[in-house]
């Protein structure tokens, strides 16, 4: 059985319309193409036939991956949810024990994370660790930069 994958209602929508897109807009234009470029002829040296295949391939495989992105998901409605324990879309203020800098991150699925953004995936290590705790939890956390400690300052479902 395959594991179902955390998403919100924004994230998986916007999978939707991506696949829709995908189907009615891309998938015909590239067809369209692939006939266009095999009346010019010889296709071993048609460059425009070869980007036209290679283009079909990569929609063709992201349409598989978004099928099943969207067969697996699990969609969690964050406004409905509440507490002071740490899940999937909560919003987390904490503080950088080194730094004092205060960070504010939402635990987020993969296909909508973005830490630029504050939006953290669930499959981070910051996520992992921080999944469970409650305000006032130390965290430390290993992370290619290397070892991080943070403070929980505010756990909060918007």
């Amino acid at each position: 059985m395959e594991q179902k994958i955390p998403m919100t209602e924004r994230s998986y929508l916007h999978l939707q319309d991506e696949l829709r897109h995908l189907k009615q807009v891309e998938r015909p234009a590239v067809i369209r193409a692939i006939s266009e470029a095999r009346e010019h002829g010889d296709l071993s040296e048609n460059a425009e036939y070869h980007a036209a295949k290679d283009r079909q391939g990569f929609i063709e495989g992201r349409i598989a991956e978004l099928e099943t992105k969207i067969s697996l998901a699990k969609v969690i409605d964050v406004s409905k949810l509440s507490g002071t324990s740490i899940m999937f879309g909560a919003t987390i203020t904490l503080i950088d024990e080194d730094t004092q800098e205060e960070h504010i991150y939402q635990i987020v699925g993969g296909d909508e994370a973005d830490i630029r953004k504050g939006k953290l995936s669930i499959t981070s290590p910051l996520a992992r660790a921080l999944i469970g705790k409650t305000i006032k939890d130390v965290v430390e956390v290993t992370t290619p930069g290397g070892s991080r400690a943070y403070t929980v300052l505010k756990v909060d479902y918007k």
